[in-house]
C-alpha cells in the first residue's frame, strides 16, 4: 500500500525534474544562453577590473592623447591620454553597480507593494494604484532628473532616483501575478488551514508569482544601465574622476572627428551589455512561461 501510495509523489517529482531540465535546456540552448553569456563576461570583468585592465584608467599620459587602437592601446586612448579600453573595464562597474542597486531597490519596494496590492485587494490595492499610477505618469528619465536635483548627487542618491523610477512596473507586474496564484487550489487549501496570511504569502503565493518578477527583472536591469548612462551624460550620474560609460560618451563627443573610438568604445559596450539583458530575460520568459512549451514540438 505504502509504495502504491507513493507512486503518484514519484510521478509529480519526476514530472517536475523533466520541466525544469526541459526550461534549462530552453534558456542555455536559445537565445537566453547568447544573452547569459554577455552578461556574465561583462560582470564579471567588471568584478576583476583591477586585475583585467591593463592600465590604470585614471592615469594621465599627455603624449599618447587621441591615439588609435594600437597593440598597447587596444581601443586607442582618450583626450587626456587614459586607455579606453582600462576605462571602458572600470566603467563597466560604476554602471553595473548602480543598475543591480537601482533595480534591487525596486524590487524591493515595488514588489512588496505589488504583492500586498494583488492578495488583499480592496482600499490597499486602491492606495498602491494610485502612487503607481503616479509614478508612471512622469517620463522616467524626467522623473529621474528631478529627483536627483532634489536630493543631490553621489551614489545612493543616483540609486534611489532610477529605483523610485522603476517601482511602478514592478509593482503591477507583481500585483497582477499575486492576483493570478491567489485563486489556485493550493492557495485556498493553505488558507482552509488556518495558515495566516504572511505565511501563505510567503510560502504560497510570491514562489508562484517569481517568473514574472524574475523575467521583469533581467528586462529592467537593461534600463537602468540606460538610465545610468543618459544621466551620466548629462553630467548628473556618475561623478568624475570614477570613468562612467554615459560620461565617456560625452567626453568623446567632443573629439568625434579626430577619435571616434573614444565615443563608439562605450557606447559599444552599453549596447552588448543591454542587449545581453534583454536576450537574458526573453530567454527566461520562454523557459518559464508554460504556455510556450511544446511550441517548438507543434
Amino acid at each position: 500500500m505504502a509504495e502504491v501510495a507513493g507512486a503518484p509523489v514519484r510521478g509529480a517529482r519526476t514530472a517536475a525534474r523533466g520541466r525544469a531540465r526541459e526550461a534549462w535546456s530552453r534558456l542555455l540552448f536559445g537565445v537566453g544562453g547568447i544573452g547569459a553569456a554577455l552578461v556574465l563576461v561583462a560582470s564579471v570583468a567588471a568584478v576583476a577590473a583591477p586585475w583585467v585592465a591593463p592600465y590604470d584608467p585614471l592615469a594621465l599620459a599627455p603624449a599618447d592623447r587621441l591615439q588609435g587602437p594600437t597593440s598597447e592601446h587596444w581601443l586607442g586612448t582618450d583626450q587626456y591620454g587614459r586607455d579606453t579600453l582600462s576605462r571602458i573595464v572600470h566603467g563597466g562597474r560604476a554602471s553595473l553597480s548602480v543598475a543591480f542597486a537601482s533595480v534591487a531597490f525596486a524590487l524591493l519596494v515595488g514588489g512588496t507593494l505589488g504583492a500586498l496590492a494583488g492578495f488583499y485587494r480592496g482600499v490597499v490595492d486602491g492606495v498602491v494604484m494610485r502612487v503607481t499610477d503616479v509614478l508612471l505618469s512622469f517620463p522616467a528619465i524626467l522623473l529621474a532628473i528631478a529627483l536627483l536635483a532634489f536630493l543631490g548627487g553621489g551614489f545612493v542618491n543616483l540609486v534611489l532616483a532610477i529605483g523610485v523610477v522603476y517601482v511602478g512596473p514592478f509593482a503591477r507586474v507583481a500585483r497582477a501575478a499575486v492576483m493570478t496564484v491567489r485563486e489556485e487550489q493550493y492557495v485556498e487549501a493553505a488558507r482552509s488551514l488556518g495558515a495566516r496570511d504572511l505565511r501563505i504569502l510567503a510560502a504560497a503565493v510570491l514562489p508562484g508569482a517569481a517568473a514574472p518578477l524574475l523575467v521583469e527583472t533581467t528586462l529592467r536591469l537593461a534600463y537602468a544601465i540606460l538610465a545610468e548612462a543618459s544621466l551620466s551624460f548629462l553630467g548628473l550620474g556618475t561623478q568624475p574622476p570614477t570613468p562612467s560609460w554615459g560620461m565617456m560618451i560625452a567626453e568623446g563627443r567632443r573629439f568625434l572627428a579626430l577619435a571616434p573610438w573614444a565615443t563608439v568604445a562605450p557606447g559599444l559596450a552599453i549596447v552588448l551589455v543591454v542587449l545581453g539583458f534583454n536576450l537574458l530575460g526573453d530567454g527566461l520568459r520562454d523557459a518559464l512561461d508554460p504556455r510556450l512549451r511544446g511550441r517548438g514540438r507543434a
